[in-house]
């Protein structure tokens, strides 16, 4: 009779082994995933800033054939390109940017080529005691110009936590295309879909400074890898250590 009445005592504790058995196996999954999946991010991560080397350091392509990978979808990021026509300096708009550490402006100007549609040109950082045209008259290139650059996208959203675009004093927070072509009475059909950051060739008088194009794409994925599978090992000896112990309550501790 005693055996028969510990059995239901003792089923409690077994359900109660079972399923904190079934919860550590969970965790230790969802741990190994993603480690796996930080691993695989890393290889993505590697392979786009591979890409993105290899196209800036390719030979220009005309902006024919950057126009042609937008409008079938493709990726035109940091393709170098080349675009001819002649600057429209009186409607710049101003890009709030720094330098190394001295605060500025980066310059965007629409370019007009020759069919009369128009492309916007990054043509690069200028201190902000230069914001305005007539302290850097030199600069103001005219006539026909060839331009040379990173072709970039646009973006189709504020970016969070970025404020609205003071579109009244010429400060933009963020690259917002349509703003820049609609502020100065550019047709948006007019308007290429893209940017071009211009390259370091100098402009007269040294301003704007060209080629301050930036490439951050942090890349974690490794660190990230390493922290979930070691949190998965930490568990199995934590796991395996309790086990032993029990099996061994009279072991001296170590």
């Amino acid at each position: 009779m005693a055996s028969e009445a510990a059995v239901p005592a003792r089923r409690p504790n077994l359900l109660w082994q079972i399923g904190k058995a079934v919860f550590l196996l969970i965790v230790l999954v969802i741990l190994l995933g993603l480690g796996t999946w930080q691993v695989e991010r890393l290889q993505w991560k590697e392979g786009l800033l591979a890409d993105i080397a290899a196209r800036k350091d390719a030979p220009a392509v005309p902006l024919s054939a950057i126009e042609a990978m937008a409008a079938s979808g493709g990726d035109i990021e940091y393709r170098v390109v080349t675009a001819n026509g002649h600057y429209l300096n009186n409607k710049e708009r101003h890009f709030l940017a720094t330098y190394g550490d001295e605060p500025g402006f980066d310059i965007y100007t629409p370019l007009q080529l020759e069919d009369g549609r128009y492309l916007f040109v990054n043509r690069g950082f200028v201190p902000s005691a230069a914001k305005e045209p007539e302290m850097r008259k030199q600069g103001l290139l005219t006539g026909d110009q060839t331009v040379t650059g990173l072709a970039r996208g646009k973006l189709a959203s504020r970016p969070d936590g970025m404020p609205d675009n003071d579109l009244a004093k010429n400060f933009f927070f963020w690259k917002d295309l349509d703003a820049m072509a609609s502020s100065v009475g550019l047709p948006k059909d007019k308007v290429l879909p893209f940017f071009i950051d211009a390259d370091k060739t100098p402009n007269p008088a040294g301003l704007p400074v060209g080629g301050v194009t930036i490439i951050d794409l942090p890349n974690n994925h490794l660190q990230y890898a390493v922290t979930w599978y070691g949190l998965a090992v930490t568990l199995v000896a934590i796991v395996t250590i309790s086990w032993w112990r029990k099996r061994h309550p009279d072991a001296p501790s170590q």
